[in-house]
């Protein structure tokens, strides 16, 4: 049992594909698997993260806004939970977060520490943020970090090192966050 389906009428020929139906998922198992995460096999326990199995999430990834908060609330969960392995919080990409944000580092662990939830994290970010900051401004900024390039003959060394080591042919690392993705996915089993 098979169906076609038709893509753009924009194209200059009719383009079409063959689908095959899914095997439907009782909808008793999504409610059962999204109620009882910890049920569901090989999940990441996200408020205890084992950076030893698996890397943060991506720098790139917001939360309010700010790129590296979710990644830096990973490490310090990590460090707390005694799971860091190689990653470290307050790491130099993390204090750029720290002096845009006006955060004291360790009153940010001592609330993410506290078993506190990605949402009550960005709230107490939001109430302790020196100066007060402005959705225009955090996408700003967050932009401007997302691009961030290393600068310092010695620092851009190192990062040349390192991709050089995972993957000489990639042309397309050139910022902190390409470079970072790519460590991850290297480090844990990841072929360029």
């Amino acid at each position: 049992m098979f169906s076609r389906l038709r893509l753009s009428p924009r194209l200059a020929h009719p383009l079409l594909l063959i689908i095959r139906p899914l095997t439907p998922t009782p909808m008793s198992d999504l409610k059962a698997n999204y109620l009882n995460p910890a049920a569901t096999s090989g999940g990441i326990n996200y408020s205890a993260p084992d950076l030893t199995r698996h890397p943060p999430r991506s720098p790139r990834t917001r939360l309010g806004g700010y790129v590296q908060l979710p990644r830096l609330i990973d490490k310090a969960r990590a460090v707390a939970a005694g799971k860091a392995g190689d990653f470290h919080y307050n790491c130099p990409i993390d204090q750029r977060f720290l002096t845009f944000t006006g955060l004291d580092p360790d009153a940010l662990f001592a609330e993410i520490k506290a078993g506190k939830s990605d949402s009550e994290i960005l709230a107490y970010v939001n109430a302790n943020t020196s100066p007060k900051r402005q959705p225009s401004e955090i996408a700003a900024w967050s932009a401007w970090f997302e691009q961030l390039t290393p600068t310092p003959p010695d620092t851009r060394a190192f990062f040349n090192d390192v991709h050089r080591k995972n993957a000489p042919h990639r042309e397309d690392i050139g910022t902190w966050f390409d470079w970072l993705e790519l460590d991850d996915y290297v480090t844990y089993g990841g072929k360029p």
